[in-house]
């Protein structure tokens, strides 16, 4: 069973999404929609988050683009009640904003911004400062991947703003961690280092304040070895970033397979400028069986990296492992 098929079998979770043109919740007497039919469209975008996790945007944004439909079209097409109308309109707001999510991480940027502006509007109607914070999160992060790190600072900060009147800890270290990608592409590493520092010291916080939405699940320790590895990859400093990213693919828990697969190439290329070639074309050749699990152009970005590295680099391991990718790339390219 192929990636697509296990996706659209999972648990029901897919085949659901994509095709029941009705809740399965009948509506009442009146036809007015009610709290079991909000809670099993709830239901639906917390699928997508898992579905997410595990395997990447690409084959997830399809279902998500459809789920938001139907959430849209009950919203104008149904009666509800004034408390019902505005929690669906918060759930669209904040499928909108996943759907912006999966469109970044397959490289559909422009689909992405739109998608993030819709959910921004979303926000600013209902006043909600979890949904707010989240889509400048996701703006900022793409600033800074699209070489636009000052707008990506300014993003995060802003954000942060936000999170720290929200109460939430967790969510501030998000931020800090979003402030301090954007400096490390601006090559300010004193600073970029500093926000790293001050996200671990609010993350120690997290259970002293306001709780952090689901969304904020992903963000841990692994999270933040990560971006300390990215840190000092960033700087060319990769005989540091090793240990770091080392770290961030042995905690990263296995339910993020996406994340697990990008932090695996990540970790691959700083081994290989750092001089350990053996290991990193070992960990470049190991993250081929979990690729076929995974669509994320984010992922294959990084694997094209480390390709183009191996190509370079004078060493039996290299070469070996350079064949390998170079194949894999072929066969998923022709599939």
């Amino acid at each position: 069973m192929d990636r697509r098929e296990f996706l659209f079998d999972s648990s029901g979770v897919a085949a659901g999404l994509a095709t029941h043109a009705t809740l399965r919740t009948p509506l009442g007497r009146s036809g007015t929609v009610g709290t079991p039919h909000l809670l099993e469209l709830r239901e639906g975008l917390r699928s997508l988050y898992h579905l997410d996790n595990a395997y990447g945007g690409g084959d997830v944004l399809n279902l998500a683009r459809r789920h938001l439909r139907r959430v849209r079209r009950i919203i104008n097409s149904d009666r509800m009640a004034d408390t019902i109308g505005r929690q669906l309109q918060l759930l669209a707001g904040e499928t909108a904003e996943h759907c912006a999510w999966l469109a970044y991480d397959v490289g559909r940027q422009d689909e992405a911004r739109a998608y993030w502006g819709e959910a921004l509007t979303t926000a600013a109607m209902l006043q909600d400062a979890s949904l707010e914070i989240q889509v400048m999160s996701g703006l900022s992060l793409q600033a800074s991947y699209e070489g636009r790190p000052r707008d990506g600072y300014d993003l995060a900060r802003a954000a942060q703003e936000r999170a720290k009147a929200y109460g939430s800890p967790l969510l501030q270290s998000i931020m800090a961690t979003r402030k301090a990608r954007a400096l490390a592409v601006l090559h300010d590493d004193i600073s970029a280092r500093h926000q790293l520092t001050e996200s671990i010291r609010l993350i120690e916080q997290a259970d002293r304040g306001r709780p952090a939405p689901e969304w904020a699940a992903f963000h841990g320790h692994a999270e933040l070895d990560y971006h300390q590895g990215l840190l000092f990859a960033e700087l060319n400093h990769h005989n540091r970033a090793v240990p770091f990213l080392r770290a961030a693919l042995k905690h990263q828990d296995r339910i993020y397979g996406r994340n697990r697969s990008l932090y695996r190439l990540t970790f691959s290329r700083s081994l290989i400028h750092a001089g350990e070639v053996d290991e990193g074309a070992a960990q470049a050749v190991n993250s081929l069986k979990h690729l076929d699990e995974v669509e994320s152009g984010r992922v294959m970005q990084r694997l094209g990296e480390v390709l183009d590295l191996l190509n370079i680099t004078d060493a039996t391991a290299a070469r070996e492992a350079a064949e390998a990718l170079t194949e894999y790339v072929e066969e998923r390219t022709a599939a």
